[in-house]
């Protein structure tokens, strides 16, 4: 079940051992009367660019866990009042303002504003939030419009929608983007079936 803001503005107000945490904390009594099913998120001030590289493609599984990818990447910050261009069909990983901490019975998934969708910026995260989990969000942000899209650091960018989980999760989310305040590249984790398959396909 989706939860609405009113509620979302009651689990923020909760004293628990459990506690879902948004920080900066959005406007509490605005969320109570907001009617809507999610919490705005801003966006950041790091972003991550993919740089031409001096090697023919991107390898999805050659480097070690925890790589930088430094020969891929380009970190950039831009400071709050400064303003970043994405030009068209241009990629960049953004990362959100907000501190987030999913209690062990919550989820998310991060949905964008129509209102940057209708200028052509298409807002996405990696993976869904899953419970447990803490940290500032990767976003992934690509123009898919003709014109360059201006956008800036503490801007309302895009909302994290909440939903309660089956029963209580008895872990806490581990992942590679556990923790982060800056945007992740991230690994794209071995995958024993495909190897499987491509073994006995030269079979």
């Amino acid at each position: 079940m989706i939860l609405k803001s009113e509620v979302i503005s009651e689990l923020l107000q909760a004293k628990t051992d459990d506690p879902l945490i948004i920080t900066p904390e959005p406007d509490i009594e605005k969320l109570k009367t907001a009617g809507s099913a999610s919490v705005d998120l801003r966006l950041g001030t790091w972003f991550v660019t993919l740089r031409q590289a001096r090697v023919p493609y991107m390898g999805i599984s050659q480097f070690p866990s925890g790589s930088t990818f430094p020969q891929f990447t380009k970190t950039h910050f831009v400071p709050f009042g400064e303003k970043y261009y994405l030009h068209p069909r241009a990629f960049v990983l953004g990362t959100t303002l907000e501190w987030i901490r999913l209690p062990r019975n919550l989820a998310g998934y991060v949905i964008g504003r129509s209102t940057w969708g209708r200028r052509g910026l298409i807002i996405a995260t990696a993976t869904g939030v899953h419970p447990g989990y803490t940290g500032c969000l990767t976003l992934e942000l690509t123009n898919v419009g003709e014109l360059p899209i201006e956008i800036k650091p503490g801007k309302s960018i895009c909302q994290i929608v909440l939903h309660w989980v089956d029963a209580r999760a008895d872990y806490t989310d581990q992942s590679v983007f556990v923790g982060q305040r800056r945007p992740v590249l991230g690994r794209v984790q071995p995958d024993p079936i495909a190897d499987a398959l491509a073994r006995s396909g030269k079979n």
